[in-house]
């Protein structure tokens, strides 16, 4: 087992290392950083424009930069290199890249988790019972509901569960639409307020995430398992006798959610994207909004560092999909 984690490990190794070398081309190449000084009225002096092109790597080829936000291997301020924790400057005025990202990080995290599990539960409860109420209201139902949520873009989703939670609380007396990602006094609270604080404001994020990644989860899900329910094996199990619970549970489950172990690592992916649209709408201080003002402002190394920590998130949530297929299918071994 330990091996084969070390293997992936290395494999990973040179896949985040292209993706992060295609996406520094692409940053650098969409526009001038400097370009408000440039244009600046009145105009600003060409002297100072070269120093902040020099603080800012830009005076030197791509592929110098990229090479030097890498290792850090040739430069003597000591602000940039990867490999040994710097970040590297940014063009957001003085702001410290790493500072940000770990403020924000845990913030990210909990609503991505939070909306991952809750679409992995609601979508393989869903797709279980939709395949085994094959072709029934129910199952017309959830299928509609399925389409229906996979047809909406998630912005517009977004916008729909904003304004429900605002009237839920203007007519209901409720308290859900909470933007942010907790109260101006969160600090100031401690135990069981400070978490239903935390709570509150993860409620409609989290169900806007949910909604969009449960959708196609179920629809494999309940195909999974139609496919599995039609097999001889199980077929054999209920000529034997055994229980339709005992049958679903041990047999049919447990093999129709081996294809949907995969999907849940890409959930993970899927609820990341969403978070940035989704943090904008409910104007959470994440990596979702963290990327768009990184992108407004053509901070390279800003993206950079938002592609490394979910880079590295979705290489996690693979590597357990991978473990998972072993706990599922007996046959697998990792040795």
């Amino acid at each position: 087992m330990l091996v084969y984690v070390l293997r992936r490990l290395l494999v990973t190794i040179p896949v985040l290392i292209a993706a992060t070398f295609f996406t520094f081309v692409l940053v650098d190449a969409s526009g001038d950083p400097l370009q408000e000084l440039r244009f600046a009225v009145p105009p600003v002096p060409e002297e100072t424009i070269q120093a902040r092109a020099e603080q800012l790597y830009l005076d030197r080829p791509t592929i110098e930069r990229y090479w030097l936000w890498l290792t850090g291997v040739g430069n003597s301020r000591g602000d940039i290199g990867i490999l040994q924790g710097k970040w590297g400057p940014s063009t957001q005025g003085a702001m410290d890249i790493g500072q940000e990202i770990s403020e924000r990080f845990l913030i990210t995290l909990r609503l991505v988790a939070a909306a991952t599990l809750f679409a992995l539960g609601l979508a393989v409860v869903t797709g279980v019972i939709s395949a085994v109420k094959q072709y029934s209201l129910t199952d017309n139902v959830l299928t509609f509901f399925g389409f229906l949520g996979l047809a909406m873009p998630t912005f517009w989703l977004a916008a729909l569960v904003k304004e429900a939670g605002i009237w839920a609380n203007q007519n209901l007396g409720t308290n859900f639409a909470t933007l942010g990602a907790t109260s101006p006094l969160y600090y100031r609270m401690e135990g069981w307020e400070a978490f239903m604080d935390v709570v509150l404001h993860l409620v409609l994020p989290t169900l806007t995430l949910m909604l969009t990644g449960y959708a196609a989860i179920s629809r494999y899900q309940r195909a999974s398992m139609l496919e599995v329910l039609n097999s001889d094996y199980i077929r054999l199990a209920r000529a034997k006798g055994l229980r339709n619970r005992v049958v679903m549970r041990r047999h049919a489950l447990r093999t129709a959610l081996i294809p949907v172990v995969t999907l849940a690592a890409l959930t993970v992916s899927a609820a990341l994207t969403g978070a940035v649209i989704t943090e904008t709408v409910f104007r959470w201080r994440g990596l979702g909004t963290f990327l768009t003002q990184s992108i407004a402002q053509y901070d390279a190394f800003a993206v950079m560092a938002f592609l490394v920590i979910s880079g590295v998130l979705v290489v996690g949530a693979n590597l357990i999909a991978d473990l998972l297929y072993g706990v599922l299918d007996p046959r697998i071994r990792y040795d």
